[in-house]
């Protein structure tokens, strides 16, 4: 993992930028948007005197997962694939997969660790190459990948490690990369309170590679964007350069 900050834009020379500029402005409320699936999205946002917010986690049971039920699924599921779950080699293979999904279903606790920004940093702030995996809702197989998690610091910073540890907790849900690029980014931009937020996901999903269309080693990318990455042309050429996108 790579961390990368940048240096003054006076000292670099302005490029045109090669993407379409977004819309004027964004609608001043998300109500109409779908509630996202995580309570984290509904957190306040830190004020100054709090500088670590717990994010809720819990054991897998807590959020719903029945062991039990889980594992005579898996034997089901694999008598009616013509598998039979008693033979030496199968009998704790039901066990095994609903453990596996039970742990790449359950988020793994942090505390979001925040810090004044006593020096008015007011550059990019980029972590880019975070690996990451997660399980595809639609097929319940695994897309994985890199993220580039990128924001402008107002009068907060955040611990570096963060910004890898929000992504790996959206990441362990059944989940869509589209969704899980945006949630990153809006409980950063909801949490921190930067002056802008910037997110790739690049990601192969394995639902194409092994079944239906069969392509194998292609890439899906997805971007979230907040505030002066998304308003300002020259912010944003920045962020998806550091960023290795161009």
């Amino acid at each position: 993992m790579t961390t990368i900050t940048t240096v003054p834009r006076a000292e670099r020379p302005p490029s045109l930028d090669p993407r379409p500029s977004p819309p004027d402005a964004r609608p001043a409320s998300r109500d109409d948007r779908p509630p996202a699936p995580n309570a984290l999205l509904d957190a306040p946002a830190l004020d100054a005197p709090a500088a670590r917010a717990p994010l809720p986690q819990a054991h897998p049971d807590a959020r719903g997962i029945d062991h039990a039920a889980a594992t005579r699924a898996v034997t089901d599921l694999l008598a009616a694939l013509g598998h039979d779950a008693r033979g030496p080699h199968l009998a704790e293979t039901p066990r095994r997969v609903a453990d596996a999904l039970a742990e790449l279903l359950t988020p793994r606790p942090f505390t979001l660790t925040t810090f004044p920004n006593d020096e008015g940093y007011d550059q990019l702030v980029l972590v880019r190459d975070v690996p990451f995996h997660s399980l595809c809702e639609h097929h319940l197989l695994p897309f994985h990948g890199v993220a580039h998690i990128a924001y402008l610091p107002g009068e907060r910073i955040v611990g570096l490690s963060k910004l890898a540890r929000v992504l790996h907790h959206f990441a362990r849900d059944l989940q869509v990369q589209e969704r899980l690029t945006q949630q990153v980014a809006d409980l950063l931009q909801d949490r921190l309170a930067p002056r802008g937020v910037g997110v790739v996901l690049q990601a192969e999903h394995l639902c194409m590679a092994l079944r239906g269309v069969q392509v194998s080693g292609s890439r899906t990318v997805t971007s979230a964007l907040h505030g002066a990455l998304r308003e300002d042309a020259r912010t944003r050429e920045e962020f998806f350069a550091l960023a290795g996108l161009q």
